[in-house]
């Protein structure tokens, strides 16, 4: 056990890095689809059954051609063009996700959905809520569908099929004339996003080669978000168009510019390695990793082999229903990492971008805003909101997973208290009206801010850290599955909120926050610093949703990295190969606890601080 954990830690995340020539050499070689180290004299990896070509496969148009791929020199050229390529389809998605929020208010777009008609305050507020709803019942479908697509047809083919609904779904809203046309239009094109957004971070992963996880995906979030500003500040200068309806159908017509750039330019980029083995195209996928890597690709190669002998083996756990109602071991540890990422996805919703992002003016003209200044500070507050997923390199990486989304609830938990108390003043007439409102907006600033900062990227990095990579394109289906539901149901329910309650939405948001914080302390494990191979470790070890408890029963199983509350540093490493127990600290907790009994004064905040540190908070 403690050899074979040794080779777990010195193993990094999949394809990620070049593998030294002293692990090469050893004779126990783990498999990062999870499966025990085995002697790697005794594997045979050219003897596997590929299965026949998918027989649907020919009827989607696009895919990889080796002759028709990108040839440059340079493999960094050839990463740094799958980023900005990978960068462009993120930002469409937040552009997409972003650009209902002033078509709301178009008085024109009004009158064409029927939703400015004398029929009720109820049934207006509604539609307005279900017509950007339903948007996300398309993205969960398209998510399902594309996850599935893209293990049998490839990425690339998954990529033009979203592309193609997505196409058809922006010119449909550019030109809806009624509110069920705008509806049909909304689930188009979200069965689109949802195939494209649950595919490219899939297909970058594994075609380039990136080790900072965190850092890379807050680099791919800030082009989201700059998508979600540029869709803002386009409408806002839009509307000062005097024809309103070019003013809310612009905006959704520019969407095309993007999904033609995606749906054609794909096609010139390297298909997936790893699916191209798993079709039997060995050659292809070597020319693939020697495009896109440096040095030799041979160790690699043989590793991509090893991860598709074993996927092929357990192809029966490799579909969504095996996923959800598992019958063994391996297909129940799935099931926990699909609640985990679904579940994360929700939570993320239930925090209250969704209500800040979508109806900030909404928020701000409550406030006392005029609508023109309201506006504004909607479209500044975004672009804040863009520069603040910069933190995210930092906090992510540095802090850990659990520690980031920890302390970024409480700190929206406090803001959204403050601001909710300070609307409930800004709404009432008098002198004061206007400090109160500046306060909301101030702390509306700070926790969209905080947001961006801490939970943005987290429950879009997470499921590609727990999933295993035989099932690592459904298991981001999955995720997208939470968030269309988690958007879905706080889209449709905001305007009510808004309506009913009025500022108590803020407090409202303040307890779903609180609400939020046991099960990250609970239930999510620490990924932070640790490859695939060891979150196999945990799932197949752990047998508890509690992290705690899990972590108690990986120490009962004499596996050496058992704390998984707290973020595995490179310290640990070293310890972990020498067999000793990890220990961060520089003194002993016996000596600490001694200094803190000997002065009562030190012993409150001794107890805190060894407490959070225990539950990785610190």
């Amino acid at each position: 056990m403690a050899a074979e954990q040794k080779v777990l830690q010195e193993s990094p995340s999949s394809s990620d890095t070049q593998i030294p020539k002293e692990a090469q050499k050893n004779e126990e070689v783990d498999c990062s689809a999870g499966t025990p180290a085995k002697n790697a004299k005794a594997e045979n990896y050219d003897d596997i059954n590929y299965p026949p070509p998918w027989k649907w496969e020919k009827f989607f148009v696009g895919g990889y051609s080796q002759t028709r791929m990108f040839k440059f020199k340079n493999p960094k050229t050839m990463y740094t063009a799958i980023n900005l390529f990978a960068g462009v389809a993120i930002m469409f998605y937040g552009y997409d996700q972003g650009v209902m929020s002033q078509v709301n208010l178009n008085e024109d777009y009004w009158n064409h959905m029927g939703i400015n008609s004398p029929m009720g305050n109820s049934r207006n507020v509604a539609a307005e809520g279900g017509i950007v709803s339903v948007y996300y019942g398309g993205t969960l479908i398209g998510a399902l569908i594309a996850g599935s697509l893209a293990d049998r047809a490839g990425r690339i083919k998954a990529v033009v099929f979203g592309s193609m609904w997505a196409l058809l779904g922006a010119v449909l809203q550019a030109s809806a004339q009624n509110i069920a046309w705008m509806c049909c239009a909304r689930v188009i094109a979200g069965i689109g996003v949802g195939a494209i957004d649950c595919v490219i971070p899939v297909w970058s992963a594994e075609v380039s080669s990136h080790s900072a996880r965190g850092a890379f995906l807050a680099v791919e979030f800030f082009m989201n978000i700059g998508g979600l500003a540029l869709a803002y500040w386009i409408e806002y200068f839009a509307y000062l168009n005097h024809n309103k309806s070019m003013a809310w159908r612009t905006p959704l017509a520019l969407q095309i510019i993007f999904i033609i750039i995606i749906g054609i330019g794909i096609n010139f980029f390297p298909e997936s390695p790893r699916w191209l083995m798993k079709v039997g195209r060995e050659e292809e996928a070597q020319n693939v990793l020697k495009a896109t890597r440096e040095g030799d690709v041979q160790y690699e190669l043989k590793e991509i082999k090893k991860v598709v002998k074993f996927e092929l083996e357990t192809s029966t756990a490799n579909h969504y229903w095996a996923m959800l109602f598992p019958k063994d071991k391996y297909s129940r540890g799935l099931r926990w990492r699909v609640f985990l990422a679904v579940w994360l996805q929700i939570m993320q919703e239930l925090v209250g971008i969704g209500v800040i992002t979508v109806y900030a003016v909404d928020l701000f003209e409550d406030a006392g805003f005029g609508e023109e200044l309201s506006k504004l500070l909607a479209g500044f507050n975004n672009l804040s909101y863009m520069f603040s997923v910069i933190f995210a390199v930092y906090t992510l990486d540095r802090f850990g997973r659990r520690a980031t989304m920890v302390w970024g609830a409480v700190a929206m938990a406090l803001i959204l208290l403050v601001a909710g108390i300070l609307d409930k003043f800004a709404q009432v007439k008098g002198p004061n009206q206007r400090a109160y409102g500046a306060g909301v907006a101030a702390f509306t600033f700070l926790y969209t801010a905080t947001f961006g900062a801490t939970w943005l990227t987290t429950p879009w990095l997470y499921p590609t850290e727990i999933f295993p990579l035989n099932v690592r394109a459904k298991g981001g289906a999955w995720s997208v599955v939470g968030w269309s539901i988690g958007n879905g149901v706080i889209t449709m329910i905001t305007p009510f909120l808004f309506q009913a309650i009025s500022y108590g939405t803020l407090l409202l948001l303040f307890g779903l926050n609180i609400f939020c914080l046991p099960f990250v302390i609970l239930m999510y494990p620490e990924t932070s610093g640790r490859s695939l191979e060891q979150m196999d470790t945990f799932f197949e070890n752990g047998n508890s949703w509690n992290v705690f408890k899990a972590s108690r029963n990986i120490k009962d199983a004499e596996i050496e990295d058992w704390r998984w509350t707290k973020k595995m540093k490179e310290d640990n490493f070293e310890e972990l190969e020498q067999g000793r127990q990890m220990s961060t600290a520089g003194r002993s907790p016996e000596e600490d606890e001694k200094d803190a009994r000997l002065n009562w004064r030190k012993r409150p905040a001794y107890t805190f601080k060894r407490k959070a540190s225990n539950a990785g908070l610190m």
